[in-house]
């Protein structure tokens, strides 16, 4: 005879048990250790190009704690401008290479390096008759304008689709600005970059994995390195050492890594199921030898915290918007990042003395 107060009573505890576990999630509370100062959180919409506002977010923070004055700049710009170079790599691998809408750090900084970079205000990259990004449509015509491209010049040589995708990112986001005014000065892109002096050079991308030499270059096998950068690789160890030498110095970090597992959009909190274990060098490769942990999403590094148990946990900078538990902002413990960072994006100076020591005497 199925006893159907003991079942009301179990389920009554089940959803108690349910309900205090969520509401103990939502009251975690945290007391910031180090807070770099940082621009507005933006909302990247319907597009994949977190990789632009993690990096344009990482160059506005740069400018501030340079102290050249708080600026809103462009990632559209940053976005018009690697297209045409990553539908180019693409043909000429002949559709060996990556072709998407995703990137890393660096496309960021080479993009600055070579064309510049812009205020938001003259060109916010909606030409479309949208006031938020979608670039659903955009990206299936880039797809199909690149093959077409690549089918034209391996049969005819031709390479009119070349101007076809450019036309196409014309229509969508806008043609580049040759100069513009800005708080009254004149400006082309290049000048405006001059002007805030800051040095794409002055910065460096670490990863750390077993299947690279330690504390020397590599290229990091990962689909968005489309244009086949180099990291330096440093065991992870050093890597969080580093991440944490870098805000206590008032440093914030470009990071790249997994939110496709145990990152809870509600609570505003990424953590592993089990904190208490510590992730291991050999844990995080084999995560990422099985694919587990990839490159699918990059975010803006600007605090460290601790939580009601001592645990570290890095605030950091989303690009969904500020409809969210903490405005846009994500706590990730030190064990997800042990386990899900694939790579960071620092300032050289940001290296702790230790293992700049360690990288010249490996070199």
């Amino acid at each position: 005879i199925i006893n159907m107060k003991k079942i009301a009573l179990l389920l009554s505890v089940c959803f108690l048990i349910t309900l205090n576990t969520v509401v103990a999630q939502e009251e975690k509370t945290f007391v910031t250790k180090y807070d770099v100062k940082t621009t507005p959180v933006k909302n990247q919409s319907r597009s994949g190009t977190c990789w632009a506002f993690a990096g344009i977010s990482f160059v506005e923070t740069e400018l501030l704690r340079m102290e050249k004055g708080e600026y809103d700049l462009s990632e559209m710009y940053i976005v018009r401008n690697v297209y045409p170079i990553k539908a180019d790599n693409y043909i000429r691998m002949q559709g060996k290479a990556n072709f998407s809408a995703g990137g890393q750090g660096h496309d960021v900084l080479n993009a600055i390096k070579l064309s510049g970079f812009v205020p938001e205000s003259v060109y916010p990259g909606l030409n479309y008759g949208k006031d938020y990004h979608d670039h659903s449509e955009l990206d299936d015509y880039l797809s199909l304008l690149t093959k077409e491209a690549l089918s034209k010049r391996l049969k005819s040589k031709s390479t009119f689709s070349d101007e076809l995708i450019i036309a196409t990112l014309d229509e969508y986001l806008g043609s580049k600005p040759k100069d513009f005014t800005y708080n009254g000065n004149s400006f082309s892109a290049k000048s405006f970059f001059a002007s805030t002096e800051f040095n794409t050079d002055d910065y460096i991308e670490i990863t750390s994995y077993n299947n690279y030499p330690y504390y020397a270059n590599c290229v990091l096998q990962v689909p968005d390195n489309w244009s086949f950068d180099s990291y330096l690789n440093v065991p992870l160890d050093d890597l969080m050492t580093i991440m944490e030498h870098a805000l206590k110095n008032g440093y914030s970090i470009c990071w790249d890594g997994d939110v496709s597992g145990n990152f809870d959009r509600k609570t505003g909190l990424a953590q592993l199921p089990d904190e208490t274990t510590e992730v291991t060098q050999k844990m995080r490769q084999t995560a990422f030898d099985k694919f587990e942990s990839t490159d699918d999403h990059l975010m803006h590094i600007t605090g460290l915290s601790l939580d009601e148990n001592g645990r570290k946990y890095y605030i950091t900078k989303n690009s969904w918007g500020t409809e969210h538990r903490y405005k846009g902002f994500w706590y990730m413990s030190e064990q997800y990042l042990r386990m899900n960072t694939v790579a960071i994006l620092v300032h050289k100076e940001a290296l702790p003395e230790k293992i700049i020591k360690e990288i010249d005497f490996m070199n």
